[in-house]
């Protein structure tokens, strides 16, 4: 492989390993700020001990979050140096927000909420988590403001002189209608994530202790452990199959902006070859989808859904692969420039449009089939708790408990969709402006010219070693403190507690901080 291919190889396997613990802090984030809220309001001891209990896997997933992410601008500059430059100007003020203001006010607030039990009032211990949980979302739409940009460029001007976008309108960018589309369909599919984690492992926990016939009127284990799991399984499927719903309507909306920005990508997504009216929706297809012709391809389909998919109705022409190839090779060029010091070894080959069919089709299906499997799962869940009924049956107990795999498989593969369904463009044109106005850039003219396929490759391998050894850090955490379940200290202070202020008191709270930091 060139440098080209195991650059994207790099970019695309440490990024999907980031993106794997951002939808869980998010989600899980939001649903531990609900936990404490409901504590402080109704001092029941269950949603203090679901706090900490949650609290703890939140710390340890938001830490190896933030030491993989902090890989991916390193990479910018090693395999990215002709993306930084031409992105730098609309980059810039995107990335400096996300760091100098939403991730400082994430980090620091939540300190203040690790160290803070005890030693601050709870109310305004638990702003410092909700301000914890503010500061990821902004976070988060900083920068899905700028993978937007890349999908749809507004608010620039080309500079004639160089041939880079210059930003002129900010706002524009920030309210990029592809923006707010992403924005919202990762949120609520990362509470999808947090809410099948609460499922499986509430469930494996209400079965764990069933099967032991552990002791139920003791309040400081017992009793409360059992309500803690519920809780935790309730609260988990509702807000699974609410996120289902809301992940659908987002989704749709954000389809069809595809449908308009970037039409290459979704017919490749429904395998669709040639222009119909009305244009079915391909449930299964087959044949040459490997080889990346779209020709000769059977499929077993739903008249009219995606002309419903695309314009909202069912009899709509949709544009197909074949057709949409032939408009971009016209307007954008049917063979990339002969100057090899710019796009390397596919210096003057024949530009392909079509984006990798097999895996636009495939891990666009595999996308919304894992988050129907979560919401079925959470439907399970709800029925089997249903009137204090604790659910004993081995398949459905450890199927939920894999299927907690299912919507993290479903965010990545919907990442991966879209990024590769605009290839071979690392910043897709603009179809709302004119050609002579539009801003783009091929990925083949994106990659340093002065590093080489080996240094990607070293780079590549050390990188693959430490995020395996992260890995492993951080399921050995996971799954301690899982198995560990509640504590005792997890709970409402026992009779007998010192009067907070005394000296007994503070060497508690010290112990009691520390039990939950680390």
């Amino acid at each position: 492989m060139d440098v080209l291919d195991v650059a994207r190889w790099q970019f695309g396997i440490t990024t999907v390993y980031h993106f794997l613990m951002v939808p869980l802090t998010i989600g899980l984030g939001v649903l531990v700020a609900v936990m404490h809220t409901l504590w402080v309001r109704t001092d029941k001891p269950e949603w203090l001990r679901l706090t900490r209990f949650w609290g703890r896997i939140y710390l340890i997933n938001f830490v190896l979050g933030v030491a993989t992410g902090l890989v991916q601008e390193f990479q910018f500059g090693l395999a990215w140096s002709e993306y930084s430059r031409f992105v730098g100007d609309v980059f810039g003020s995107l990335l400096a927000l996300e760091a100098l203001l939403a991730f400082f006010l994430e980090s620091t607030f939540l300190g203040l909420w690790i160290f803070g039990w005890g030693r601050i009032p709870k109310k305004l211990h638990l702003a410092a988590l909700w301000a914890a949980v503010v500061g990821s979302i902004v976070s988060a739409y900083f920068i899905i403001a700028a993978n937007s940009w890349m999908q749809h460029p507004v608010g620039v001007e080309v500079d004639d002189a160089t041939g880079r976008p210059v930003q002129v309108d900010f706002f524009a960018v920030l309210t990029n209608n592809t923006a707010l589309a992403a924005f919202s369909h990762a949120i609520v599919a990362a509470l999808l994530v947090a809410g099948a984690l609460l499922v499986g492992i509430g469930l494996w926990h209400l079965r764990r202790r069933e099967l032991a016939e552990q002791p139920t009127t003791d309040v400081s284990g017992g009793r409360v452990d059992d309500m803690v799991w519920r809780r935790s399984v309730r609260l988990g499927g509702w807000v699974s199959l609410a996120a289902f719903v809301l992940v659908a309507l987002t989704g749709d909306w954000q389809g069809k902006l595809m449908y308009e920005q970037q039409p290459l990508k979704m017919s490749s997504a429904e395998a669709l070859c040639e222009t119909e009216a009305p244009a079915p929706f391909s449930v299964f297809a087959w044949s040459k989808l490997g080889s990346n012709e779209c020709d000769d391809v059977h499929s077993i389909t739903i008249p009219g859904l995606v002309s419903f998919l695309a314009h909202g109705d069912f009899s709509s022409a949709v544009p197909g692969v074949n057709q949409l190839q032939e408009e971009y090779a016209a307007v954008y060029g049917e063979t990339y420039p002969d100057d090899p010091s710019r796009f390397g070894a596919l210096a003057g080959e024949e530009i392909d449009y079509t984006p990798l069919l097999a895996v636009s089709y495939w891990s666009f299906r595999l996308m919304i089939g894992m988050g129907a499997v979560s919401a079925g799962v959470a439907a399970y869940a709800l029925w089997a708790t249903r009137r204090g009924r604790v659910p004993t049956s081995r398949i459905g107990v450890y199927g939920s408990l894999l299927a907690v795999a299912a919507p993290f498989v479903a965010n990545a593969t919907g990442w991966v969709f879209t990024e590769m369904g605009r290839q071979p463009f690392v910043v897709h044109p603009n179809p709302d402006v004119s050609v002579g106005e539009q801003t783009w850039f091929f990925t083949a003219q994106a990659v340093s010219p002065g590093v080489t396929a080996a240094e990607v490759w070293t780079s590549l391998s050390l990188l693959t070693l430490v995020y395996g050894a992260l890995a492993v850090v951080e399921l050995w955490l996971i799954t301690r403190f899982v198995r560990r379940g509640v504590t005792t200290g997890d709970g409402a202070p026992t009779p007998g507690t010192p009067s907070e202020g005394t000296p007994e008191s503070r060497r508690d709270t010290d112990d009691d901080v520390l039990s939950f930091a680390y």
